[in-house]
């Protein structure tokens, strides 16, 4: 059944969206164009977690529900820059066919494209490069360095300057319509808006949706953005994450020591992984626990579990304990999916050296 516009602009607008610059923008894309053409960059590093796969994954599958043509960009020559995988050019190239397996299995309909596949024989592409180059100074082009992960105060090599406007310019030619990310690539997003206009490209709605935070105590930082930034699930913290591979007791291991403070629900870790990956797959939750400390209990929504345990109506372990068995079922498919053969052979590029 075909959906409506608003319905689709709910779809677009559902949770883990954080942001959408700028709804009218989006509203007249929809009206106008039946499918329009989506984009989100993915940069190639270590197994796969819930922020990189199930998140974006998410908000992908919304996309593609509402109509879109959706591409991933499996960024290799970002990823290069960027120095994951130790910058071996090889040991990327074999990680992107996992990535390109795991976003293909858990978004059907999706298509993926390699940077390197774009800018092959490309001459327009390095020209547009240069083209928007010319329009930001390298002091506007320092303050995007954070969509890498680094900022002016890392020891950089010079092709990491070229990275934020390398990703502008994939913008042009994927995300015409929609450039979508983290909110960490926020920065980038709204460069490619405010410099296309003046190259006369097409300015991009870009849709932001949340970072889900990592299993350890957040760090402080000088503002509410650069805490969620530091406090992202980071595959270079294993302990801090919840990979796609990890089996049930492993999951549950790594509840049990997640960071989880008393009637505390802000950056709250577990709570997060119950509004953002719980409730997104399941419309309620048991609590799990024994009669003695009140028995059993279903929620309908996240609000209600978040008053309760604000209230101390729910003890950490057994919140921990209750998610990491709904989680695990919600992991279970892609963990199977990567166990059989052939796809069991592409996690050994991880455990080269």
């Amino acid at each position: 059944m075909a959906l409506d516009l608003e319905a689709k602009i709910q779809l677009v607008k559902r949770p883990p969206t954080e942001e959408i610059l700028v709804e009218d923008e989006l509203r007249k894309l929809l009206e106008e164009k039946k499918h329009p053409e989506h984009y989100i960059g993915i940069e190639i590093s270590g197994k796969l977690h819930l922020g990189t796969l199930f998140l974006n994954g998410f908000k992908i599958n919304d996309f593609l529900k509402a109509g879109f043509n959706c591409k991933v960009l499996l960024a290799d020559w970002h990823s290069y820059i960027n120095n994951k995988l130790g910058g071996d050019w090889e040991r990327i190239k074999k990680a992107s066919e996992y990535y390109r397996k795991a976003f293909e299995f858990f978004c059907p309909g999706v298509k993926t494209l390699l940077g390197s596949e774009l800018y092959h024989h490309n001459d327009e592409y390095w020209k547009d490069l240069i083209r928007f180059c010319k329009k930001i100074t390298l002091a506007r082009n320092v303050r995007c360095l954070t969509i890498m992960g680094r900022s002016e105060k890392d020891k950089l090599d010079f092709s990491q300057y070229l990275y934020p406007p390398m990703q502008a310019t994939d913008v042009k030619y994927l995300g015409k319509d929609i450039a979508h990310g983290g909110m960490d690539q926020r920065k980038v997003h709204v460069l490619c808006r405010e410099v296309f206009p003046k190259l006369g490209w097409p300015k991009p709605i870009a849709v932001h949706h949340h970072l889900l935070i990592g299993l350890s105590e957040p760090p402080r930082a000088e503002s509410k953005e650069e805490r969620v930034i530091a406090a992202k699930m980071s595959k270079s913290k294993p302990w801090t994450c919840i990979f796609i591979h990890d089996s049930k007791e492993e999951i549950r291991q790594k509840l049990i020591k997640a960071w989880c403070p008393p009637r505390e629900a802000e950056f709250n870790p577990v709570l997060e992984i119950l509004k953002y990956v719980i409730f997104h797959e399941r419309e309620e939750f048991e609590l799990r626990r024994e009669k003695k400390y009140g028995g059993p209990k279903r929620f309908s929504s996240y609000e209600e579990v978040e008053r309760a345990y604000r209230k101390g109506e729910i003890h950490p372990q057994d919140l921990k304990l209750s998610v990491a068995e709904v989680l695990d079922e919600i992991v279970a498919p892609i963990r199977k999916f990567f166990e059989k053969s052939p796809n069991s052979k592409l996690l050994e590029i991880f455990e080269e050296k």
